[in-house]
C-alpha cells in the first residue's frame, strides 16, 4: 500500500472453513508441524495459531488435524474477492486467504465515509454466508490488527493505538523473546527506542518491526510503481485449458522473477498475476508479497485462483476457451535489506533452522544458539566471535587489518575460553621473563601447563608484543606471546602479562 488510509477485510478461520470441517468440531489446520488456523472449539481448549502441533494435541486430545491446502483456501476465498470487487471496491490485494486489503480513500468517499465502507465490506461478505470483520488505519499491519476487533483507527493515531499491545503481535518470536528479556513488553515501549539503536542492536529485521511499531509501513516503498523491466511472462501455443501446466509455468516464471529481483537487489510489495484468455479477455489478481512468497507459494496462489475462476465459469464465459498468456508483474519495488546469516555462513538461512534456533533460544536463553564470525584481532580468540543467532555482528573490527603483533600461521587447533596458568622456566628453575625491549631473561628450558605434566622445551618463536587501547586506561593491555614446542610432542601458544605466564591455545 502506498500513502493514505488502508481498509482490511478479514474472514476469521477461513482455512478451517475451506477444510470442510464441522462448525462445532475442534479442528486445527497445520503446516510444517505448526498450527496456522484453528476452530472456535479448538481455541476454547487452548489451541492457538503458531503453536506446535504436539503442544496443541496435548491441550486438546480430541483435536482433528488437517494439513493445510493453500490452493483449496484460494478457491474458497476467490469468490469473496470477486464479489467485493463487483459490489464494494475494485482492485483488492490478497494478503493471504481470508485477509485482503485496499486503499480506503476512494471507496470511503463513494460510500460516504470510512465507517460506511467498513459496514459495506462486512455486509457483502455476510451475503455469501461467511463471517467477516473490517478495520481501517494508516498502515496494512495496523488495519489488519484493527480488523480483528472491527475498529477504525483515527488518522495519525496508529502508534498510540498499537502502543498497549504486547510485542508478540509483531510476529517475530526471536525478537519478542529478546525484547521481553530486556524488559520491553509492549509495542509502545519498543517504538520509544531510538531508531539508530534498534538498527545497531536488532538488525534490519528489528528496524522493520520498529517502523511497524511506530505506525509506519514496515517497508519503505519506491516512488516507481511500474516495473515492466522485471515482468515475467509465459505464452501458451495453442491455448492451454488444463490448470496443472499453467501452475507449472507459474512456478517457473516465479523463480525467474525471484532471480531477476535478487540480481537487482530489490523486493516487491505486491505481485500482479494477469491471465490473457483466448477470447481476448484478461483476468487479474493482486497478491500481497512483501518479498516473502516463494516461487512455490506464488504457483499455489495462481493455481487456486484459476481453479476458482474455472469453477465459477469465468474462464469459459467468452466463447473460445483456454489461456494464451500468463504474466507476473512485481509492483512497488524497494531495496532488499537482506536476511540474517546462517549458523555457518550461508547467505540464506533455511526457515527450519530459524524456527529450531528460536525454539532453543526461547528455552535456554538468547546466547544459547550462536554463529561463528571471523574478523580482525591479534590473538586467535579475538579473531573468532560467537554472535547470538538473529543478531548482527556489531563489533566493527575489520578482518584485513593491519594488526601488528598478530600471531602468524600455523594457527592453533584449540583456543581455551579461559587462559590456563603456566610456568616457563630456565635450566636453573627460574621463571623466564620478557623485558620492555622484548629480550628474554634466559633460554626457556621447561614448561608446565595446568593439567599437564612438565615437559622440556624443544624450541620456541617470539616473543611478539601487543599494546592495545593504550589511550583507554581501563581497557589498555600490554602482553607478549610466544610459541613453545615441547619434547612430548605438544605445542603451545603462551602469553605473559604482568610477569605471569598463561597458556592461551594449544597446537596439538
Amino acid at each position: 500500500m502506498g500513502k493514505g488510509r488502508v481498509v482490511v477485510g478479514w474472514i476469521p478461520d477461513l482455512p478451517v472453513l475451506a477444510s470442510g470441517a464441522q462448525e462445532a468440531e475442534a479442528v486445527a489446520v497445520v503446516h510444517r508441524d505448526a498450527v496456522v488456523a484453528c476452530s472456535a472449539a479448538a481455541r476454547a481448549a487452548g489451541v492457538r495459531r503458531r503453536m506446535r502441533l504436539r503442544v496443541a494435541q496435548a491441550r486438546c486430545p480430541q483435536l482433528h488435524v488437517v494439513e493445510r491446502d493453500l490452493a483449496a483456501e484460494m478457491r474458497a476465498f476467490e469468490p469473496v474477492v470477486r464479489h467485493l470487487e463487483d459490489t464494494v471496491m475494485p482492485r483488492l490485494e490478497v494478503i493471504r486467504p481470508g485477509l485482503l486489503a485496499a486503499q480506503a480513500r476512494g471507496p470511503s468517499r463513494y460510500w460516504g465515509g470510512e465507517r460506511q465502507l467498513a459496514e459495506q465490506l462486512v455486509a457483502a461478505v455476510t451475503e455469501l454466508g461467511l463471517p467477516a470483520r473490517a478495520g481501517i488505519a494508516d498502515t496494512v499491519f495496523t488495519a489488519a490488527l484493527a480488523a480483528r476487533a472491527g475498529h477504525i483507527v483515527p488518522a495519525g493515531a496508529n502508534a498510540a493505538w498499537l502502543a498497549p499491545y504486547p510485542v508478540g503481535v509483531l510476529g517475530l518470536p526471536r525478537l519478542t523473546e529478546l525484547l521481553t528479556r530486556l524488559g520491553i513488553h509492549t509495542v509502545g515501549q519498543f517504538a520509544a527506542l531510538p531508531e539508530d539503536k534498534v538498527l545497531a542492536r536488532f538488525g534490519s529485521e528489528g528496524a522493520t518491526a520498529h517502523r511497524t511499531a511506530r505506525g509506519q509501513e514496515a517497508r519503505p516503498l519506491s516512488v516507481r510503481t511500474s516495473t515492466d523491466e522485471h515482468t515475467m511472462a509465459y505464452g501458451f501455443e495453442p491455448a492451454e485449458q488444463r490448470l496443472e501446466p499453467i501452475a507449472f509455468a507459474a512456478k517457473a516464471i516465479a523463480e525467474q522473477l525471484h532471480d531477476r529481483l535478487a540480481v537487482a537487489g530489490a523486493v516487491c510489495a505486491r505481485l500482479e498475476a494477469d491471465v490473457a484468455l483466448a477470447d481476448g479477455r484478461t483476468l487479474t489478481r493482486l497478491f500481497r508479497h512483501e518479498g516473502r512468497l516463494s516461487a512455490l507459494a506464488v504457483a499455489e496462489r495462481v493455481r487456486g485462483v484459476l481453479q476458482a475462476w474455472h469453477d465459477a465459469g469465468a474462464l469459459d464465459a467468452g466463447g473460445e476457451r483456454g489461456i494464451v498468456r500468463l504474466v507476473l508483474r512485481p509492483e512497488q519495488l524497494s531495496a532488499a535489506t537482506g536476511r540474517q546469516a546462517a549458523l555457518f555462513g550461508e547467505k540464506d538461512t533455511p526457515e527450519e533452522v530459524e524456527r529450531a534456533a528460536a525454539r532453543v533460544q526461547a528455552m535456554l536463553g538468547h546466547r544459547s544458539v550462536v554463529r561463528i564470525e571471523l574478523g580482525g584481532g591479534r590473538g586467535p580468540a579475538e579473531r573468532v566471535r560467537h554472535v547470538p543467532f538473529g543478531d548482527l555482528d556489531t563489533s566493527g573490527r575489520p578482518s584485513a587489518g593491519p594488526w601488528p603483533g598478530r600471531i602468524p600461521a600455523p594457527h592453533p587447533a584449540t583456543v581455551f575460553p579461559t587462559w590456563l596458568p603456566a610456568q616457563l622456566t630456565d635450566d636453573a628453575g627460574q621463571s623466564v621473563t620478557v623485558s620492555g625491549r622484548l629480550a628474554l631473561s634466559a633460554a626457556p628450558a621447561h614448561l608446565v601447563v595446568e593439567g599437564h605434566d612438565q615437559a622440556a622445551v624443544a624450541g620456541w618463536a617470539g616473543p611478539w608484543p601487543v599494546l592495545e587501547q593504550w589511550w583507554d586506561r581501563a581497557r589498555s593491555r600490554r602482553i607478549a606471546r610466544m610459541q613453545i614446542a615441547a619434547t612430548d610432542g605438544r605445542a603451545w601458544l603462551l602469553v605473559i602479562e604482568h610477569g605471569r605466564w598463561w597458556a592461551e591455545a594449544h597446537y596439538g
